[in-house]
């Protein structure tokens, strides 16, 4: 980061003792004048992590995708509906593919495994900061050829049952299990709102219940099980 200016970080993980190691780390960065960081806040929820972001306005969230009672792929939705403007960097024990697409789908400016922290944050840090895109090395290959593969699939299917982006969004926390109420609470709509896209889906679906929508949904590429 090339400014004398700090960059503001909201820790975000349900262990407090890995959110002071990543203290520490930030700490020896601060030490060695590599990045003039300062800890704004800490969270271990979503709504936790809601508040806070709307509070500090943090220019950097470093992000565990394991939270109390809910997971970071939430935070990341629940985040882009709202106005926050900075950058969103997952730090995740998670190393799969599936992982990884769908935390860079939901928002995420960046992934760092948990196990290469040491070794990885400083150079991720210094890359979102910049809006751009950090990926692992041993990773980047692997994550756009599933891009690739999963959006070209899934823009096809779309296109082809004229899905709109708010019926693909209902679609989405469909598949993930999500009641009508979650789901309304997750797009900040109405019940009957999230009702009325359902029996959309549906018919395009061509299909009458939620499971089938499901099944053919995860057929046809539209979501990920």
């Amino acid at each position: 980061m090339v400014n004398s200016q700090k960059l503001s970080v909201l820790l975000v993980d349900d262990e407090e003792r890995f959110r002071q190691g990543i203290r520490t780390l930030l700490n020896f960065y601060n030490i060695n004048a590599a990045l003039p960081i300062e800890v704004v806040g800490e969270a271990d929820s979503v709504e936790q992590v809601l508040k806070l972001t709307q509070q500090k306005s943090p220019d950097l969230i470093l992000l565990d995708l394991q939270l109390s009672g809910s997971d970071g792929i939430t935070v990341l939705v629940r985040l882009k509906e709202t106005a926050y403007t900075g950058k969103v960097l997952v730090l995740s024990a998670h190393q799969e593919d599936d992982w990884i697409f769908r935390a860079m789908q939901a928002g995420a400016a960046g992934y760092v495994f948990k196990s290469r922290l040491a070794t990885q944050l400083g150079e991720a840090i210094n890359t979102v900061i910049k809006s751009e895109i950090y990926l692992p090395s041993e990773v980047a290959s692997r994550f756009f050829r599933f891009f690739q593969a999963y959006s070209d699939s899934s823009l096809r299917a779309c296109h082809k049952l004229h899905l709109t982006e708010r019926e693909q969004e209902v679609l989405y926390w469909l598949a993930q299990g999500a009641s009508n109420e979650e789901i309304a609470k997750h797009l900040y709509v109405t019940v009957a709102t999230v009702k009325a896209h359902l029996t959309s889906i549906f018919e395009k679906l061509k299909v009458t219940s939620r499971t089938q929508a499901i099944v053919a949904a995860l057929k046809l590429g539209l979501v990920k099980a």
